[in-house]
């Protein structure tokens, strides 16, 4: 009796398991069609933005030519029109933002091409947040890290730990931050780039070896390394308070970055930081200089003294000059605004 009881409760249970299959199936077959018509649905609105922007280019080239042709009534009229214009191509960034899009070639080289936009906000803030994390702790450790080869251990694998640890760090970044950018980062140039140069004198260290050459070096570039963890350390701390205050009111973009660098968001506030970047970029031509006299020395053989100058040159001069560049427009628009007055 029990025994077909508990036949009778295994043949129910089934029934019940064959009536939620069914609704999965009747589930997961609805899900393709609205994933197939949301597929036609972005494909569309890509082509209608892509079309909207090649006319707005062609309308914005005409408004050009003909400003200096017209009346005064006329040519405000334009400079509305103007006006208009960038807003609709900021309003289609923001679109731009929550639809697939083509990876650039550095994507597509490293994830081939992989769809990698982020459909929801929770989403694309969820990334960057954790980008940021990963920052942050990274930067810790490689302070920690770059201490104990200067201080406490004086072995060429253990700098090779360091130089690796550096390159799996560089590399990282630009895969996430070409990630960011196609979920609608605005990273100025430069400080995308860099990160490259970084990444290349990073692979370029961890190939150097124990030599003359190198230990004449090594004590300069630990104590720079730990210098620069530190002043990142500072940088992500009061930018990313920084970034908070704006994005509350409404002055900055939900899914802007804190950079190793300076940008016109940071002037409020965030001055006190430049001498200590001024500080960091002299050191990197400081190494570069350093590099370039050891290609001097008589015992100077490996090709690393000057992959490795030319980079920190590099890094110099663009992190110098972008810098220099922020702090002068700032100043220009000061002016401005104090003429106005």
């Amino acid at each position: 009796m029990s025994c077909g009881a508990s036949a009778a409760d295994c043949l129910r249970e089934w029934q019940e398991l064959q009536d939620g299959y069914q609704r999965i199936q009747d589930n997961h077959k609805l899900y393709k069609q609205k994933l197939e018509e949301l597929t036609k649905l972005q494909d569309g609105i890509s082509s209608s933005i892509a079309r909207q922007k090649k006319k707005l280019k062609e309308l914005s080239l005409s408004l050009k030519k003909c400003k200096a042709h017209v009346s005064p009534e006329q040519e405000e009229s334009i400079q509305e029109t103007q006006s208009l214009i960038k807003e609709r191509q900021n309003v289609f960034f923001e679109m731009e933002a929550y639809l697939p899009k083509k990876n650039g070639l550095y994507l597509s080289l490293v994830l081939g091409n992989v769809n990698v936009t982020l459909l929801s906000k929770q989403a694309k803030f969820a990334y960057k947040d954790e980008y940021e994390k990963f920052k942050l702790y990274l930067t810790i450790i490689l302070l920690i890290v770059s201490f104990s080869c200067r201080f406490l251990l004086n072995s060429r694998v253990t700098d090779a730990v360091f130089n690796f640890l550096l390159v799996w760090y560089y590399c990282t970044l630009t895969i996430r931050e070409s990630i960011l950018i196609n979920n609608g980062s605005k990273i100025k140039g430069w400080w995308v780039f860099h990160h490259y140069i970084s990444t290349f004198l990073s692979g370029v260290m961890l190939t150097w070896p124990d030599g003359l050459m190198y230990q004449m070096f090594r004590n300069q570039f630990l104590s720079f390394s730990m210098y620069q963890s530190f002043v990142q350390f500072l940088q992500y701390y009061y930018q990313s308070g920084c970034l908070y205050r704006l994005r509350a009111l409404g002055e900055r973009h939900n899914m802007d970055l804190t950079v190793e660098g300076f940008q016109s968001w940071m002037w409020r506030g965030l001055t006190f930081l430049l001498p200590f970047l001024f500080f960091g970029q002299f050191w990197q031509l400081y190494n570069a200089i350093t590099l370039f006299h050891l290609m001097q020395h008589p015992d100077c053989k490996e090709w690393q003294v000057l992959m490795c100058g030319l980079p920190f040159f590099i890094l110099f001069l663009g992190n110098f000059f972008t810098t220099l560049r922020v702090v002068h427009q700032k100043f220009q628009n000061q002016n401005k605004d104090t003429k106005r007055k």
